[in-house]
């Protein structure tokens, strides 16, 4: 049988609260970072279309090469944030697991599994009554 997890005391939990927090002082500066980036190759495209024309090599403009940039960014935030939720995010998250009583939930790689649901055992004419 399965314990009950209360997951407002989980919530409440010193873990999770880590957790949280840890999170949101990576989350929220990569997206401003990001949204900077973004909005600054816009109104460059926008407000100065000469520099954006400008050729850096045969051809190649210095706006394709911020909006190449635009790829790399992305992907070193993807890459980062995976860095950061290996060594830093999933061992909070089994923490605060224990603490809620909820490790059947989760695998030993940290990640959350999906329990397959209990075969149904009502019949149609129970269904419908």
């Amino acid at each position: 049988m399965h314990e009950r997890i209360d997951w407002e005391a989980a919530e409440r939990s010193p873990e999770f609260q880590e957790l949280v927090h840890r999170r949101r002082r990576f989350v929220v500066p990569a997206t401003v970072f990001f949204l900077v980036w973004y909005l600054g190759f816009i109104l460059l495209a926008g407000y100065a279309p000469d520099f954006m024309g400008e050729s850096v090599y045969e051809g190649l403009t210095v706006g394709y090469v911020l909006a190449l940039t635009q790829f790399l960014m992305v992907w070193g935030l993807g890459w980062l944030y995976l860095r950061k939720a290996d060594r830093e995010f999933e061992p909070l998250e089994r923490k605060a697991a224990e603490r809620a009583g909820g490790m059947e939930h989760i695998a030993p790689t940290g990640r959350f599994q999906r329990r397959t649901p209990a075969p149904a055992t009502t019949t149609v004419d129970e269904a419908s009554r």
